[in-house]
């Protein structure tokens, strides 16, 4: 299963993933006026991918086959927040 990635041009670290490149048809008309303008990244084969950086590889799977599109928001600033606490604690 391939799929397009589109980084928004309003929201830091906000990523669109549609199944085909240049086709945003699925996506609502208001999740696009608050997106902004997609700005593409790259093609992904998700068959290929045990997981992703930051999207829970199945929810966007589903997501995409249900809805055609998939919105993958920046994590809230307390887990980035955890997350750096927990990499920097003293041994």
């Amino acid at each position: 299963m391939y799929c397009a990635i589109y980084k928004s041009s309003k929201k830091d670290s906000t990523y669109l993933y549609v199944n085909r490149k240049d086709d945003l048809g699925d996506v609502p008309q208001q999740l696009l006026q608050t997106f902004g303008n997609p700005q593409f990244v790259m093609m992904v084969n998700l068959d290929k991918r045990e997981k992703l950086a930051t999207a829970d590889l199945d929810k966007v799977k589903e997501s995409l086959q249900r809805d055609g599109f998939y919105l993958q928001l920046p994590p809230p600033l307390d887990a980035v927040l955890q997350h750096i606490r927990v990499n920097n604690t003293k041994l």
